[in-house]
């Protein structure tokens, strides 16, 4: 019977293993977690007790908590701990973690949940379920307290790891009592009282990342850094033209260079090399003579594309998600009219860490270790492409040096790995992307344009607004399923007028709110942040038009159209009072505002900018507000947003091209993402309501950017339109 994927579920510890089965009724795991190489009863002691799938006691009272959820930088691992000790009322300072390997999800009929992290929904999708677990635990240790000591459960207490019964002042630890908790029955989880987030004492605190001093150590291992015996290497090179073909290449011609192991057609459009050293096999690679068969699309231009998408600006193809009223009818009788076309280009991942796994293959398994943001997707990757069944795959998934939303959905590099490592079977083949090979075979962020037009009345009133988006949609390239007659909706998000993730945050009398699908020969996937991104620079740089068309304040034309939008409101309002909205800025200074929802937070900002009369543009300093509903780690949010502006401001400096159906970019020298050089002071406002649970890492991209244009506009009365900032004459400095 084939399994799908929500059937299948590897992470391996890089020096443990887990060895254990799964009970049903309880849902408590009874096997032991033994170290590489140890089999002791000694040592399974020391390893600690299991006290449910989560939490693991240790005799000293450590606390190993189980992850489930992707670590790439953005602090889940230590704020889904911090949720589990919250309920645990563990000592914090002797918390550790470790990852839930994927086949022991799939083996327990994915016990731990979804390990997938992507869509800012690592902590708000598993919030709830991770408190129960740790709930639950306690629950159990405080009961086997209260066994040992022949009183009633309700007359024990605990604190920081330290169990206490009132009445006899007697205490006792959680290490101490660990192992009589486990063979205790797991309560049913949905009848457990959670706290009130406001009462947190771990949660909601901005605590130190448990995962920073490896990191700084160099002690953190990383799937790029992987070595393991006798390991093969592998560059890979792909047809420069997407929907190219591999013609044929020359193997007599690199076969007696140093190292080479062969030379292996990977599929229908890729070649690679195998060496016994990288440099070796990327540097045999480039000397590889290779035919390329480059078809149709190497006549694709940037312009040719262009002119595609302006087409669908005007269409009778596109449809309308938001449609109330009669937009086309009160804009061409108000009083004042503007119209604009905004666009934006293809943007690159550039993950810090290039694209690569490892693969050992033999009869009967399958071993992948990979930096991915979906184990789950990885493993049913690797068992369709070996052959082999879950039951005899692995994946050991590591750390990410990135991932921005490239490693989530399509599993190339693993479909790569294992058609390489096919032809050295029972060799480990680590295959790594050169820095040019990911900045050219990326899954891009979508390029798009979009028309708007707008109309005030004589009082300054927002009457009418139409806006069609025409651009790329993701789902046709990697979800087709999800286009329902014709019409992808994931391309409007941020711009839906039902609530949900991503609703528009203004009230317009008139409003048409359209996309016409364009798709292009360049692959695409989800970018950070993903459509918010677009569709927040279009509407927001276009409000800041309607409000001087207006003749009234950006801040307040926008208060004026959020009424029915409390949460939207809320978030600008603080945003705006932290920034200092109104009052004086030093000469040559301009301020520039924008706000936006998606990932199930509403963010905003303000930016603070000078343009030199050489179109030389500062950004001295950005304030962006945050309700993301409940809050975890303050200081991991401040680190997410600054991060996200660094990111963001990658569309104000680059873009990703095309020429003769080929990406122009193809490193950092062409390629020019943000430097500290660029970044302004970043200031962070969090605006929590406790009513609702939201995403961190991503919703701040989409206001970072259009705020900053909105402060160009201030300066030089003109607005922006197109990306990035060289197109107008301007450059960031």
């Amino acid at each position: 019977m084939k399994k799908t994927l929500a059937d299948q579920s590897i992470d391996l510890s890089r020096r443990r293993f887990i060895v254990s089965s799964t009970v049903a009724g309880g849902g408590l795991a009874l096997g032991a977690h033994v170290p590489f190489g140890i089999g002791s009863a000694e040592a399974a002691e020391a390893a600690g007790t299991e006290v449910n799938l989560w939490v693991v006691i240790r005799p000293d009272d450590t606390c190993v908590i189980r992850i489930a959820r992707a670590e790439m930088g953005q602090g889940t691992r230590t704020g889904l701990a911090q949720l589990v000790a919250e309920e645990l009322e563990c000592d914090w300072n002797k918390v550790k973690t470790e990852s839930v390997t994927v086949a022991r999800n799939h083996a327990s009929k994915r016990a731990w949940g979804d390990m997938s992290t992507a869509g800012s929904r690592g902590i708000r999708m598993s919030q709830d379920y991770v408190r129960r677990a740790g709930a639950a635990a306690r629950t159990m240790l405080l009961q086997a307290a209260a066994d040992q000591w022949q009183v009633p459960v309700a007359e024990v207490s605990v604190a920081n790891g330290i169990i206490t019964h009132r009445a006899s002042k007697r205490t006792t630890s959680y290490g101490k009592v660990a192992a009589a908790a486990s063979k205790l029955t797991a309560p049913d989880h949905k009848s457990l009282t959670l706290k009130d987030p406001k009462t947190w004492k771990v949660a909601g605190k901005p605590l130190k990342r448990l995962d920073t001093a490896d990191k700084l150590t160099g002690k953190q291992l990383y799937a790029i850094d992987l070595r393991l015996p006798g390991m093969l290497h592998a560059a890979i090179k792909a047809c420069p033209v997407f929907g190219g073909k591999l013609a044929s290449f020359d193997e007599s011609k690199i076969k007696g260079m140093r190292g080479v192991r062969g030379v292996v057609r990977v599929n229908d459009s890729t070649v690679a090399v195998v060496a016994d050293m990288w440099w070796r096999a990327k540097t045999a690679l480039d000397a590889l003579p290779i035919v390329w068969d480059e078809g149709e699309h190497a006549k694709v231009t940037s312009a040719s594309i262009a002119a595609h998408l302006k087409t669908g600006l005007t269409s009778d193809d596109a449809f309308a998600d938001t449609n109330f009223g009669d937009a086309s009818k009160a804009i061409a009788g108000a009083a004042k009219k503007v119209e604009a076309v905004y666009s934006v280009p293809f943007a690159s991942h550039s993950t810090m860490e290039p694209m690569n796994c490892t693969v050992k293959l033999t009869a009967d398994k399958a071993e992948l270790w990979i930096p991915t943001q979906n184990a789950e997707a990885s493993m049913a990757a690797l068992s369709t492409s070996s052959g082999l069944p879950l039951e005899q795959c692995e994946v050991h998934h590591l750390d990410l040096g990135g991932g921005f939303g490239r490693r989530i959905g399509n599993q190339d590099v693993v479909r790569q790995g294992v058609a390489i490592a096919k032809q050295f079977p029972g060799v480990p083949v680590k295959l790594v992307w050169s820095r040019e090979e990911d900045q050219t075979h990326d899954f891009y962020r979508p390029i798009a344009q979009c028309r708007l037009e707008a109309g005030v009345d004589d009082g300054g009133n927002l009457v009418g607004l139409h806006m069609r988006v025409s651009g790329q949609s993701i789902n046709a390239f990697a979800n087709p399923a999800a286009i329902k007659d014709g019409k992808d909706v994931r391309q409007l998000q941020g711009l839906w007028q039902k609530p949900g993730d991503a609703q528009i945050g203004y009230t317009v009398p008139n409003m048409r709110i359209e996309y016409a699908m364009r798709n292009t020969h360049v692959p695409v996937g989800p970018w950070r942040g993903v459509n918010t991104n677009q569709n927040a620079i279009f509407l927001e740089c276009f409000m800041d038009e309607a409000a001087k068309l207006a003749g009234k304040d950006p801040l307040e034309f926008r208060r004026a159209l959020m009424s029915k939008h409390p949460k939207h409101l809320g978030v600008l309002n603080a945003t705006a009072d932290k920034a200092g909205w109104g009052k004086p800025l030093a000469p040559g200074r301009y301020r520039g505002i924008a706000q936006f929802m998606g990932y199930a937070s509403y963010t905003a900002a303000v930016a603070e900018v000078s343009v030199s009369s050489k179109g030389e543009v500062k950004v001295h300093r950005m304030v962006l507000g945050t309700d993301c509903g409940n809050f975890v780690n303050p200081a991991t949010i401040a680190a997410q947003v600054e991060g996200s502006v660094a990111y963001g401001f990658d569309s104000l400096l680059t873009e990703i091209s095309v020429q003769n159906g080929r990406v122009v970019e193809q490193n950092f020298d062409s390629y020019h993402i943000a430097r500290l050089v660029h970044l302004p002071k970043v200031e962070t406002v969090i605006a929590p309501t406790y009513d609702f649970w939201g995403g961190v890492g991503e919703p701040t991209i989409c206001v970072a950017v259009p705020a900053v244009l909105n402060a160009i506009f201030a300066a030089t009365g003109k607005p922006v339109r197109s990306l990035p900032l060289k197109h107008q004459g301007l450059t960031l400095i």
